[in-house]
């Protein structure tokens, strides 16, 4: 008996510090967290497993999937969950990105403001929306200004937290356009706040990363400055 016990104890810990970390929003690491396997089924299979897994949570749940406006979800969660929202996953997905010499000689900051984030909490797969904003300096190339976009609903895309999200994005600018003079702002606001646990409908969440010549105060203040914060 005393062996369950301490058995026990020791899995009700466990839960205890699982929880605690959701709550407290940390996250373990720089990449998304992924199994090495995470590709070898193809995606038809992943939503026919999806499929089948969430029905059952319905089931379980208790709701009738005999009715109309509920049987077909089981399919409908699984096709936007492998094609839509967490597309990100999946690195065949990832935006090719294409430069270009910088014929114009511009050398000054290039922002793109109030790009579009769509994205989950990874601790209870509710929706993070909100805004970003990106910036770099040329090193001698361009971008073109959609691959911006494409770059953050990439990495959106997946279960995501919103310090991870916004240093995916700024490394992979950095890469892409070969310089280290780039800056992301994120701000977005959490349903895993809004509709749960505190329920604070009125807060936001907004992360940064500065690289290069972004982290001298006069070029933070210029950007800044662009979105008025």
């Amino acid at each position: 008996m005393k062996q369950n016990g301490t058995s026990s104890n020791i899995q009700s810990t466990e839960t205890v510090e699982v929880e605690e970390i959701g709550n407290n929003h940390l996250f373990s690491s720089i990449e998304t967290p992924m199994r090495k396997d995470a590709f070898a089924m193809d995606d038809d299979l992943k939503m026919e497993l999806i499929e089948k897994h969430f029905r059952h949570i319905m089931e379980i749940m208790g709701l009738d999937l005999a009715d109309d406006s509920l049987k077909g979800t089981p399919k409908r969660v699984a096709k936007m969950f492998i094609t839509e929202v967490f597309s990100g996953l999946d690195p065949k997905n990832k935006p090719a990105v294409t430069l270009f010499e910088n014929k114009y000689k511009y050398d000054q900051m290039l922002v793109e403001k109030d790009i579009s984030v769509f994205s989950n909490c990874e601790h209870h797969f509710v929706p993070i929306y909100g805004k970003a904003h990106v910036a770099y300096l040329s090193s001698g190339k361009v971008i073109g200004l959609s691959k911006l976009n494409r770059i953050v609903e990439y990495f959106a895309k997946r279960p995501q937290v919103q310090e991870r999200l916004t240093v995916q994005i700024a490394n992979e600018l950095k890469q892409a356009l070969q310089t280290e003079d780039v800056a992301v702002v994120i701000d977005a606001q959490h349903m895993c706040v809004q509709s749960r646990g505190i329920r604070d409908s009125g807060s936001s969440t907004v992360t940064a990363f500065y690289g290069g010549k972004f982290q001298e105060e006069i070029t933070k203040k210029e950007f800044l400055s662009y979105l008025g914060m």
